[in-house]
C-alpha cells in the first residue's frame, strides 16, 4: 500500500471516529456564543434533557433492532396509539395503573405483530413496518374517534408525573429538580446498554447484524431473537408516547408522528463513531443530544422548524455517505 494512500485512509478512519464528536462540540459552542445567558443554564440543560427524554426512549428502544440492519417505522404510531389508549381509558374512569398497563400491553403486541411479520412472513422490515405504520395510525384515530383527549380526561397524578422530579440543591441547580421523565430515559438507556454489551442476547443480536445467514447456520434461533427484539421496540415506544401524554398532558393520534424519523436519525448518527459503523445504544445518546440541542438552540434563536428539518436531513445524509466512503477507502 502506498504511503499516501494509508495515511488518508488513517485520516478518514479518525474522523470518523471522532468527526461527530467534534460536530456535537461545535454546535453547543455556537449555541453558546449565540445565547450566552440562557443556553448553558442550569435550568436550559435540564429543560434539554426533558424535552429529549421521549425521543431517547424511542431511540434507545430502536437500537434494538437496528442492531441486526433491520428497521422499525412504526415506532411514532405505536407511541401515539399507546397514548391514546391509555387517555381514553382515563377518560371512562379506569385508574391509572389499567391504563398505562394497558398501553404497554399495546406496545407489546404490536411489536409482537411486527415480528411474527418480519421473522416468520420473510416481510421486509421496511415494507412491514411501513404498512403496520399505518395501521397503528388508523387505530389511533378510531380509537379516539380523531379527536385530542384533555383537560379533565387525563388524572392530574399522571399528568403531574412530567412536571415532577428530585429536588437538587447542589451549588448551581438550588431550585432545580431532575425531571421524572429524564429519569426513565436514563433508565431505559442503562437497561439497553446492559442488554446490548452484556448478556447473550444482546451478543447474538451484533451476529445477526453482522451475517444473518451465519448466524443461522451458527445455530442461533434467528426468527426468535427478532422477534423479541421487534416486541422490546415496540415496548419502547409505547413508553415514549405515555411520556409524551403525560408531558402534555393529552393525547391525540398524530403526537407521535415525528419520533420515528428522529429515531432512526439519532441511530444513524451514532453509528458514525463506531469503528464498525455498528449501532451502540451509548453512541444513539450522542445522536438524541445532538438532534436534541439542535432544537432547543434554534428554537430559542426563533428559527423556523423547517430549517431544523432541512438541518437534520442534511446531517444524517452527511453521515450516512462518509460511513460508506470510508468503508470503500478500506
Amino acid at each position: 500500500m502506498k504511503p499516501g494512500r494509508h495515511k488518508v485512509q488513517s485520516m478518514i478512519r479518525t474522523f470518523k471516529l471522532y468527526g461527530t464528536l467534534i460536530g456535537f462540540l461545535a454546535i453547543i459552542i455556537f449555541f453558546a456564543i449565540q445565547l450566552p445567558d440562557t443556553f448553558l443554564s442550569a435550568r436550559n440543560l435540564i429543560n434539554i434533557s426533558q424535552q429529549i427524554s421521549m425521543l431517547a426512549v424511542v431511540a434507545f428502544s430502536m437500537t434494538l433492532v437496528m442492531v441486526m440492519n433491520d428497521f422499525d417505522l412504526s415506532v411514532g404510531s405505536m407511541a401515539s396509539l399507546a397514548g391514546v389508549v391509555a387517555a381514553v381509558l382515563f377518560s371512562m374512569g379506569y385508574p391509572i395503573y389499567i391504563g398505562i398497563g394497558a398501553a404497554l400491553l399495546v406496545g407489546v403486541l404490536g411489536g409482537l405483530f411486527n415480528g411474527i411479520l418480519v421473522s416468520f412472513f420473510g416481510i421486509l422490515p421496511f415494507v412491514a413496518t411501513l404498512g403496520t405504520l399505518t395501521m397503528f395510525s388508523g387505530m389511533a384515530f378510531l380509537t379516539s374517534g380523531g379527536k385530542t383527549i384533555f383537560g379533565r380526561d387525563i388524572p392530574s397524578a399522571f399528568s403531574g408525573f412530567a412536571r415532577s422530579g428530585i429536588q437538587l440543591e447542589t451549588f448551581g441547580f438550588a431550585g432545580l429538580k431532575i425531571p421524572y421523565l429524564t429519569l426513565v430515559a436514563v433508565s431505559v438507556l442503562a437497561i439497553i446498554w446492559f442488554v446490548l454489551e452484556q448478556t447473550v442476547f444482546g451478543r447474538r443480536l451484533y451476529a445477526i447484524g453482522g451475517n444473518y445467514e451465519a448466524a443461522r447456520l451458527a445455530g442461533l434461533k434467528v426468527k426468535t431473537l427478532r422477534l423479541t427484539a421487534f416486541v422490546l421496540t415496540g415496548l419502547g415506544a409505547a413508553v415514549g408516547g405515555l411520556m409524551y401524554a403525560s408531558r402534555v398532558a393529552s393525547a391525540n393520534p398524530t403526537q407521535g408522528s415525528g419520533l420515528m424519523l428522529d429515531a432512526i436519525a439519532a441511530v444513524f448518527l451514532g453509528m458514525t463513531m463506531s469503528e464498525e459503523g455498528e449501532p451502540r445504544v451509548i453512541y444513539t445518546l450522542v445522536g438524541v443530544l445532538i438532534l436534541g440541542i439542535l432544537d432547543n438552540g434554534l428554537t430559542q434563536m426563533s428559527v423556523d422548524s423547517y430549517v431544523r428539518e432541512i438541518l437534520v436531513g442534511a446531517i444524517v445524509i452527511s453521515a450516512v455517505a462518509f460511513s460508506s466512503l470510508s468503508k470503500q477507502v478500506r
